[in-house]
């Protein structure tokens, strides 16, 4: 199965105590750097679409900007995973090529085996947040859009002055 097939939301699959063998999310960790008050801007990606993300994209998005940020900058940000992949994705596994009509059921238990975790994201709920200080803003804006290449669809994003301006909307492609 492709990627592809798994980026359009289906009903929510979330009952594990239910689901046997149900996976590990791959996410190490929804929280990186050091958190502090006073961080002058918070950025936020948020998706521009309904969408599922899968597990791996979250945090191949949390690497790549994390890892930007922490050689640039050290510690001097704090970036927040808010999309939790509770979804269980199925597949029925389905064997092609010579004699394998007799190693598969086709359509009938088509259930599926759970293979995955995905996040449901909703039109502009937010993917993941940033907070820097004001001289870090432009690097924040590269991490945040070098993370957003990495997950499926696409992702606005949003600044927001926190000593209490106002917020500044651009959009990414």
């Amino acid at each position: 199965m492709k990627a592809k097939n798994y980026r359009s939301p289906e009903r929510p699959y979330t009952r594990t105590e239910y689901i046997h063998g149900a996976p590990q999310t791959r996410l190490a960790k929804f929280d990186y750097g050091k958190w502090r008050e006073g961080y002058e801007y918070k950025l936020s990606l948020k998706s521009k679409e309904h969408v599922q993300i899968r597990d791996i994209a979250l945090e191949s998005a949390r690497v790549t900007a994390g890892k930007l940020l922490s050689e640039k900058i050290g510690e001097n940000f704090y970036l927040q995973i808010k999309a939790h992949p509770h979804h269980v994705l199925r597949e029925n596994k389905m064997i092609f090529g010579a004699h394998a009509d007799r190693l598969q059921e086709g359509m009938s238990r088509a259930f599926g085996r759970p293979v995955g975790r995905a996040a449901q994201v909703d039109a502009g709920e937010t993917v993941i947040e940033l907070y820097v200080s004001g001289s870090d803003l432009d690097l924040a804006k590269e991490a945040l859009r070098r993370a957003a290449s990495k997950l499926p669809k696409s992702y606005a994003l949003t600044i927001e002055r926190l000593a209490g301006q106002e917020a500044r909307v651009e959009p990414s492609s």
